[in-house]
């Protein structure tokens, strides 16, 4: 019985580390990754901005309102594991919106390559 609980307990960990042929022996985490990570501060004072803050990101028909988990060091994060090239879109009361040029995410053998920006919000 502890045989059976163990082998059922380290499946998971074993099948974690498998590589296929294709990815030439790197075995890859299980963590999905955050394409985007976008960081909101006052263009005049520089302190962060979250609550009240509407990140969006847009990849043609594709859409997705980026999420803070963060109070005291807000980053925006979204677009995990997925390729494409987003703009981005950031709107809070009493700040004039904001629209990025376009941020490509692209992807290595295993995940997304995080992009990382901050977005200089301007009172109005």
């Amino acid at each position: 019985m502890k045989k059976l609980l163990l082998i059922i307990v380290l499946t998971p960990f074993l099948l974690a580390t498998q590589c296929d042929e294709e990815d030439n022996g790197i075995a890859c985490t299980e963590e999905a990754k955050a394409g985007l990570n976008i960081t909101i501060k006052d263009a005049e004072t520089n302190l962060y901005l979250s609550e009240g803050v509407s990140v969006i990101a847009t990849d043609g028909s594709y859409s997705e309102t980026l999420i803070s988990f963060d109070v005291a060091e807000p980053i925006f994060s979204g677009a995990y594991e997925r390729e494409g090239n987003y703009t981005i879109m950031v709107s809070k009361s009493g700040y004039v919106t904001y629209t990025s040029e376009v941020i490509s995410v692209t992807s290595d053998v295993c995940h997304v390559i995080p992009q990382q920006r901050t977005i200089l919000l301007q009172p109005e």
